[in-house]
């Protein structure tokens, strides 16, 4: 047997073997996924025309009615009704060609005070597809991409995102889970926001209790002005306090409670943010930790929400954490087990899981 017949013997027993329906099985996941990215796109038209509130509650209409309600051109409207009904986004009625957005469909993507309201998550993505280019700069180099280094539409959809979720659970849950810190906010004391963003956590805890004081603190100047935009708004312009400081750096004000709210897994030394919160909280205050849902283990977190927030974190929370030097990058997915580990070296003694929603995890830590 010659060299080469040789060399093609081995390349054909060296060849994988492809198992055709597994091939095809996980192909059409991936265009199933491709399908869900085009359905962004028209999530996030439906929200900006109008086309979702003008059906909520409506009940079964035509593309003809949708489009005078919404003030658009009908085909266009038709064509996009019909991309809802494929994926199970609105109700189709066969008989009378007409279109439905249930109840249950409204709350996610016509009620924008809904906690489920799903419509701003949208800009997160597309955030990431317009700054792809960083995103592989970063991977080549090993180098960070700040926070503000983002697409605006970044920190617009992150802020509203999260806006509901706060509204709906923080004052009325995460709060009280916390061992005696509602009766210590009706009391009076100094709260600090760190990582505020656009301040929609500092403006909704100063709302529910209006003898404490709150400083919000972040190190984006943009958020930092949205923030005071929205406590004015509210009208608590006089009684919150937002400003530029890093989390090892803000002023000691001896806070009974010190809040990281999903921002503690993006900064370069969240160790030194641990300490230097040890530093500044009263005697008896408390740090509640909010943090994304995960399980200590990779092969635990392999699920759609996983999926999700390792995505977010190769290009945005790892990304900033390394270009704020990255001594501990924990990422997006850190788990409990590690989050303690970071307070436990901050000199923390106390770290217990008050609450957890599939989202988040609220913990506590205390000296």
């Amino acid at each position: 047997m010659s060299a080469a017949t040789q060399a093609d013997t081995r390349a054909t027993m060296e060849a994988p073997v492809i198992d055709q329906a597994r091939l095809e099985a996980f192909f059409m996941r991936t265009v199933n996924d491709l399908s869900a990215g085009y359905a962004g796109v028209m999530v996030s038209l439906g929200a900006k025309l109008g086309l979702y509130k003008a059906m909520a509650g409506a009940g079964p209409i035509s593309p003809k009615e949708l489009a005078l309600r919404a003030e658009c051109a009908e085909r266009y409207v038709r064509e996009w009704l019909n991309a809802q009904a494929a994926g199970g986004y609105v109700d189709y009625h066969a008989m009378s060609e007409t279109y439905e957005l249930t109840p249950e469909q409204a709350m996610v993507l016509a009620d924008e005070d809904s906690p489920a309201y799903i419509p701003y998550a949208w800009n997160v993505p597309a955030s990431m597809w317009a700054d792809e280019d960083k995103a592989v700069h970063a991977f080549r180099t090993g180098k960070g991409v700040a926070w503000g280094d983002h697409a605006d539409r970044m920190y617009c959809g992150v802020a509203a995102f999260y806006r509901n979720g706060y509204r709906a659970s923080l004052v009325p849950q995460w709060l009280p889970a916390l061992d005696g810190v509602v009766a210590r906010l009706e009391a009076g004391i100094e709260v600090a926001d760190v990582g505020c963003g656009h301040g929609h956590s500092t403006v909704l805890m100063a709302q529910a209790f209006p003898r404490s004081r709150f400083h919000g603190i972040d190190t984006h100047a943009l958020s930092i002005a949205e923030a005071r935009v929205n406590a004015a708004k509210a009208g608590l312009a006089e009684r919150v306090n937002f400003e530029m400081a890093r989390a090892t750096d803000y002023p000691n004000r001896r806070y009974g409670l010190i809040c990281f709210f999903d921002t503690l897994h993006d900064m370069g030394d969240p160790v030194a943010a641990a300490r230097y919160a040890a530093e500044v909280l009263a005697p008896d205050g408390t740090v509640m930790l909010i943090e994304p849902f995960a399980n200590d283990r990779v092969e635990d977190n392999i699920s759609p929400v996983g999926r999700l927030y390792y995505a977010a974190s190769s290009v945005l929370c790892c990304a900033h954490a390394i270009s704020e030097g990255g001594k501990l990058v924990l990422g997006a997915q850190a788990g409990e087990s590690r989050l303690a580990e970071v307070f436990r070296r901050a000199g923390f003694t106390r770290f217990r899981r008050a609450a957890e929603t599939p989202f988040n995890m609220v913990l506590e830590v205390r000296r």
